[in-house]
């Protein structure tokens, strides 16, 4: 993850050009009108990607965010690009002195991430994984797995077509 620099002009110009994209998208329907304002956000989404409302993307840097094909993204799901650095946090500091540092947020084919997720900066969630209503993601996620809880940990794998014919 990189530390994120001192604000210019033009990042406030787009933070507000992103925040007001963001504000419309959160209410929009259908999902294909929400996906297009999240792509003008700067958010790279594959084809068939969906987009449900009420979902929050990160407004420091959306570009840093990538869905992939056929990934859908329920209501109330947050994606975030930033947090606080607390590397160097100790007593009598306050949390809000320690600079924002920002990671990329990956989302892979066919990955679905359930109602009201958090998904932290930094973290790749694999191709069909399935994120569990509520999670916290703050690590990256295998492929063809189920993930749930604060923090999110996989409870089971799907095993190829080819493989469970081989068990019976």
């Amino acid at each position: 993850m990189s530390i994120v620099q001192k604000r210019t002009f033009r990042s406030i110009i787009f933070g507000i050009w992103s925040k007001t994209l963001q504000n419309i998208a959160f209410f929009t329907f259908p999902y294909q009108i929400t996906v297009f304002l999240h792509r003008l956000r700067g958010v790279k989404v594959g084809n068939k990607g969906h987009i449900s409302r009420y979902v929050v993307i990160d407004d420091t840097k959306p570009s840093l965010v990538t869905i992939g094909k056929g990934v859908a993204i329920t209501q109330g799901v947050m994606i975030l690009t930033h947090q606080r650095d607390l590397s160097k946090y100790k007593p009598g500091m306050y949390a809000m002195d320690c600079p924002f540092k920002s990671g990329k947020v990956e989302i892979k084919d066919g990955a679905h991430v359930g109602i009201g997720a958090i998904v932290m900066p930094g973290v790749t969630i694999g191709e069909g994984a399935v994120i569990g209503a509520g999670s916290v993601v703050t690590k990256d996620i295998p492929p063809y797995c189920v993930a749930v809880g604060i923090p999110a940990k996989v409870i089971k794998y799907f095993k190829k077509e080819q493989e469970n014919e081989d068990l019976d």
